[in-house]
């Protein structure tokens, strides 16, 4: 039997759906592997470095699917709608945006893991980055779920005070270091925290940009150090 619009869209839902669970999967990593970092818990931070696996494979599995469903959409000659095939696109490449989230959380786990039994705290302003970077990939997560503009474009408006956060940690990183507070070792291990965590923000930002296109039709790209709304597709 030939794949009807509806037959494509149920199919797609489904896919849909195993990515909002790669999501919740994604964003526990992320929130977990922080709270490794500030309580020295090495048997956690392991425990994220194996979850990757888990989320390499459902990767592979959803863009499978994926690549499936269009090709037997194409062979049925199945009339799709534009708002279908954007939801489409989107949904290959959010997939991919939240494979490399997990990345740079077990990428922090296994700083946890090198890290070991030293106790030397970091910065408060380390700790309210990362709740901050943890709240955006919760919020993207759900702007793609709910095929949410104004969520994806709160995600946009973030990526600046996470930037902000970054430059405030690696001076007063410097500082410290050069008065003698801080270990040269440890220093390159909150740099090295501090960096995933902003590539972690940055992916969620591709991930509100696919929302936006998804639900409006709009290319919305950062240039010139602000986000520019490109003409309807």
């Amino acid at each position: 039997m030939a794949m009807s619009p509806e037959d494509f869209r149920n199919e797609l839902a489904e896919i849909r759906s195993d990515l909002s669970r790669q999501g919740a999967l994604v964003t526990d990593m992320a929130s977990r592997a922080f709270q490794a970092i500030y309580e020295r818990d090495v048997a956690s931070a392991r425990e994220i470095v194996a979850r990757d696996d888990e989320v390499d494979k459902a990767d592979i599995e959803i863009e499978r699917h994926m690549v499936d469903l269009l090709v037997r959409a194409s062979h049925d000659s199945c009339g799709l709608r534009p708002e279908t095939i954007r939801s489409s696109l989107t949904s290959i490449k959010v997939n991919n945006e939240l494979e490399r989230v997990a990345d740079a959380a077990t990428a922090v786990a296994e700083m946890v893991v090198r890290l070991g039994d030293r106790t030397t705290p970091f910065p408060k302003t380390l700790q309210v980055m990362t709740n901050s970077v943890v709240g955006i990939v919760r919020d993207s997560v759900r702007a793609f779920a709910g095929t949410d503009e104004p969520i994806a474009r709160s995600v946009l408006a973030s990526e600046g005070t996470v930037l902000s956060f970054n430059g405030i940690i690696v001076r007063d990183a410097e500082e410290r270091v050069a008065d003698g507070r801080l270990e040269v070792e440890l220093a390159f291990e909150l740099h090295g925290i501090a960096s995933q965590a902003v590539i972690m923000a940055d992916h969620c930002t591709n991930i509100a940009e696919q929302v936006i296109y998804e639900s409006t039709g709009h290319i919305v790209r950062h240039t010139q150090g602000e986000w520019v709304q490109l003409p309807e597709v």
